[in-house]
């Protein structure tokens, strides 16, 4: 059990460091202006077009590193450095947005299983917070079979975690969709190239490291609950 919490420890502190290189990355690649002179929201208007999709919206939202694509209101939101930046880490993030929302126009298999595990993900993570709270304070006042809590945590966990295994083939297709169209539509040089394909690669590190976190967290209620006893 120690060496479970050790593991997860672990991971923590492999996430920061992931997420502190990540913006390092995009800090850097920030600073070097692109031969084409687009911004991020150029590029993504330009993206949509080539890929003949006409009804999704390129915005501009606020934070840093905030950039997602909503499929439900069907928008690419950009944040400010991105959405008018002129580099190669905005090109990156722009064009692997855009992925998300080729994605979505193409019925992409596991984003199309992604967003059906959504809600489902969401009412586990209020099954798990509920079931943690009542074990504690209920614990005091009636007996709770552990057999029980067991089942509803590692259940709940389980679709938790598949959700963020399900994200990685999201993210990576994304990343690929991005990194092809830049290359083959010429926005990038070799070099920014490389500079954009090195931001994608830390950006789906960040990914990795989440999944390998719910998997060590999963084996850990898993062995608490199921597992022999210290």
């Amino acid at each position: 059990m120690i060496i479970l919490i050790l593991i997860v420890v672990v991971f923590a502190l492999a996430g920061f460091l992931v997420s502190r290189k990540l913006k390092s990355k995009f800090k850097q690649y920030s600073q070097v202006a692109l031969k084409a002179n687009l911004s991020g929201a150029e590029i993504a208007k330009l993206m949509l077009a080539d890929n003949n999709i006409s009804d999704v919206q390129v915005i501009s939202v606020e934070g840093q590193l905030t950039d997602h694509y909503n499929p439900q209101n069907k928008t690419v939101n950009l944040s400010p450095d991105v959405y008018y930046g002129r580099n190669a880490a905005a090109a990156a993030v722009a064009s692997h947005e855009c992925g998300h929302a080729v994605q979505h126009a193409t019925s992409y298999a596991w984003l199309n299983l992604r967003s059906t595990l959504v809600p489902i993900q969401n009412s586990a993570g209020k099954i798990l917070n509920f079931v943690l709270i009542a074990s504690i304070v209920g614990g005091f006042f009636i007996n709770i079979p552990n057999e029980i809590i067991g089942f509803l945590i590692v259940g709940a966990y389980s679709i938790i975690t598949l959700f963020t295994l399900v994200t990685l083939p999201v993210e990576f297709d994304a990343s690929n969709r991005a990194l092809a169209w830049i290359k083959t539509r010429n926005i990038v040089t070799p070099d920014e190239y490389a500079m954009s394909k090195d931001s994608l690669k830390w950006a789906a590190m960040t990914y990795v490291v989440a999944a390998l976190a719910a998997l060590t967290t999963l084996a850990y209620y898993i062995m608490v609950f199921f597992g022999g006893r210290d």
